[in-house]
Parts: structure tokens; C-alpha cells; sequence
């Protein structure tokens, strides 16, 4: 598990969270845009009997913040939040912001949720031939994913 002291939000790498989605009451949603999951693709939660929430954090092509972003996400909870949510994106820049802006909002609402960011997201870092995919990853270290 990667923690920093100046931040709210834990860290863990892509086979913690598989692990960690394995309890009940946790919950993966993927922050990156329509056009990354259609032709990039997206984690496979099929073995863990689970669902990828899919939410854009910010929006193609502006990459603007998604204003109905909390909206989205809440709704695809129903009446039942999550103990834990993961957040995922293409490197796990942009789903730490989203972990870091849903971490706040949940506090204002006096939810006990925690928010978690999956580190090297679902493509990675880039290699030095400025490729993601060969360093590190979701996609690299081995978890389930398919192409959507």
C-alpha cells in the first residue's frame, strides 16, 4: 500500500485493489472517457462478480470537470454506498483527483466512505520510448480486462 502524508487519499497498486474488490461493499470506478474505454479497454471485473462503474471525470474532448460527475457516480450506487471505492485511470492522475474531490464531498455529507487511488492507473507510466503499457499498470501486471 503507497500512502503520502500529505494526502487523504491511500494508494494501493492494480493487484492490491483486486484483492481489495474481492471484500463486499467495494466498488471500482473507472474516471477515463468514453473514447479510452471503447478503444483502450477496461478492467474485467467478471471473476470478482462485480461491475465497473464507468463515470467520465473529465469530459472528452473539453477534458473539462464533469459537472455531473458526483450526480453519476451516487446514482450508480442506489441506496447502498460502498464501504470502499477504487478509482482508475489511464496512469492515476486524473482518478486521484476524483478520489480527492469525492473524499471531500462525502465528508460534507457526512458519508463514511473511504477513497482509494489505483497508482499506474490502467495503462501506466511511460517508458522510456514514451509507450504506456510496458512499464507498469493494470493492463501490464497481469489483471483481468477486456476491450469494450
Amino acid at each position: 500500500m503507497i500512502t503520502d502524508d500529505d494526502r487523504d487519499i491511500t494508494e494501493v497498486l492494480p493487484h492490491e485493489a483486486w484483492e481489495e474488490l474481492k471484500q463486499a461493499n467495494t466498488v471500482l470506478v473507472d474516471v477515463r472517457t468514453k473514447a479510452e474505454w471503447s478503444f483502450v479497454g477496461i478492467p474485467d471485473l467478471d471473476a470478482l462478480n462485480q461491475e465497473l462503474i464507468k463515470v467520465e471525470w473529465l469530459a472528452f474532448p473539453e477534458m473539462s470537470v464533469n459537472p455531473e460527475f458526483t450526480g453519476e457516480l451516487f446514482s450508480s450506487f442506489g441506496d447502498r454506498f460502498p464501504e470502499k471505492i477504487f478509482f482508475i485511470c489511464r496512469s492515476g492522475v486524473r482518478s486521484q483527483d476524483a478520489a480527492d474531490y469525492v473524499t471531500d464531498v462525502l465528508r460534507e455529507i457526512g458519508r463514511e466512505t473511504l477513497c482509494i487511488n489505483v497508482a499506474e492507473g490502467f495503462e501506466g507510466d511511460l517508458d522510456d520510448d514514451k509507450h504506456r503499457g510496458t512499464k507498469n499498470g493494470w493492463k501490464n501486471r497481469g489483471m483481468a480486462w477486456r476491450q469494450s
